[in-house]
């Protein structure tokens, strides 16, 4: 998990600079999005290959073909590559991250899940502290490849020492009766899914009405197909696992749409320094391992649902304060404050809401639902993003001022807050 943030916040900074160097800033969009688009299809395909034959395979392979797919983007030749390297990354990042998750739902008992994956959490810290500035040091004194060789070149011995370890392992967890499995999700649909979300990034990235038609196929590929990939029930809140997938993605759209417009308010209205923006990611990182580490440690004996409603309303308080930041006399550092408390309220709803779905799940299929909620995550993030996206260009395209469109997109992410408080009782495990 070090590795994998390392390599995640350590790539990003970079790929702007890519971009213009492949001669391909217009399809900037795509390139972000793909990561993204690819964990879709990754954590469904690892969800249930982990429940097939248990946690280590995907896993294995997941850090495997995360090193193979640094190589690809670092010998670029096109944008296209660029982007099918981020494609490969976030189809790997999938497959880890729902590893781990099934691994932890496998292994550990009950008490110490919470600790494990507050565990999870803090592997990031010290990449979020070196990670972009050393990249972004390397891109400007050396070049972009170098950034994706040098992370190739740390995380191969790892990576091939883990699979070796794990290969050959026999699964913690026996597996489900056959007509208790869920049934396998064709391969189709998950392409799908991750086609649409990534044609959806792409339609709102910008004010071209023609944009738009890729916006309307995107959300009509989700519509259709999205729903064969989750519990069913989940877009309804039925208690128990639909309710525990439904949150997941509520609470991850507010708090990375949170951390993509914060930014973009800073530098576009207040001018604010990239130093104080790479101390407010920082603090994020830190602030969510810590209270990772606060769910995981103090607060053990809370009911996981009631640490729900707490980090909801606490994502709340954060969508408030972002709201204030975009008022003339406040601060500039007002908005960036949102984030550093949106990420304890994260801190707090992230474990708790995995701890949830591995209470709700049968035996031998952990797998199922650690890949529902990282395709629900994914799915939250892209869809919430989109719809303040568009709020914000169509308040700039009728002509309101900047700092108040910023605001209505803001104001907007309190719905989403509202429904995770509402919804919170029906993740409550039996």
């Amino acid at each position: 998990m070090f590795l994998t943030g390392l390599a995640a916040l350590a790539v990003v900074p970079t790929l702007p600079t890519a971009a213009r160097d492949l001669d391909g800033v217009r399809l900037f969009p795509l390139v972000a999005g793909c990561f993204v688009a690819a964990s879709l299809l990754g954590g469904v395909l690892g969800g249930h290959w982990a429940d097939r034959s248990g946690a280590q395979q995907p896993l294995a392979t997941g850090l495997v073909l995360a090193v193979a797919t640094l190589l690809v983007s670092g010998a670029s030749t096109s944008v296209w590559q660029l982007a099918a390297g981020r494609f490969l990354d976030g189809l790997a990042g999938g497959m880890i991250m729902v590893a781990v998750n099934t691994a932890i739902g496998q292994a550990y008992p009950s008490r110490l899940q919470p600790r494990a994956l507050a565990l999870m959490s803090t592997c990031w810290i010290v990449p979020s502290l070196i990670g972009p500035p050393l990249a972004g040091l390397v891109a400007e004194w050396w070049s972009w490849r170098m950034v994706f060789f040098w992370l190739a070149a740390l995380t191969v011995l790892p990576a091939l020492a883990v699979a070796a370890v794990l290969r050959g392992r026999s699964r913690s967890a026996a597996p489900a009766p056959s007509d208790e499995r869920a049934p396998r999700p064709a391969l189709l649909v998950a392409v799908a899914v991750s086609a649409g979300a990534a044609l959806g990034q792409y339609g709102v990235s910008g004010r071209d009405p023609r944009q738009l038609l890729f916006a309307a196929g995107g959300l009509g590929l989700l519509l259709v197909f999205a729903p064969r990939l989750l519990p069913r029930g989940t877009w309804r809140a039925a208690r128990g696992l639909p309710a525990t997938v439904l949150l997941r993605g509520l609470s991850s759209g507010t708090f990375f749409t949170l951390e993509a417009l914060v930014p973009l308010l800073l530098v576009t209205e207040r001018a604010a320094p990239p130093v104080l923006i790479g101390l407010v990611f920082t603090g994020a990182a830190v602030f969510w391992a810590a209270a990772s580490w606060v769910q995981g440690r103090l607060l053990e004996h809370v009911p996981r649902h009631r640490l729900v409603v707490a980090g909801a309303l606490v994502q709340s308080a954060a969508v408030a304060i972002a709201a204030v930041g975009t008022l003339p006399a406040a601060p500039a550092f007002t908005a960036g404050t949102a984030m550093l408390v949106a990420a304890v309220g994260m801190g707090l709803l992230a474990p708790s809401l995995t701890v949830l779905s591995l209470t709700h799940s049968p035996p031998g299929r952990q797998g199922a639902a650690s890949g529902a909620m990282q395709t629900n995550q994914n799915l939250g993030q892209v869809t919430v993003l989109a719809v303040a996206s568009a709020v914000l260009n169509l308040c700039l395209g009728a002509g309101v001022a900047r700092a108040a469109g910023y605001g209505a997109a803001f104001l907007l992410l309190l719905i989403p807050c509202a429904l995770a408080v509402l919804f919170s009782a029906r993740t409550r495990a039996a």
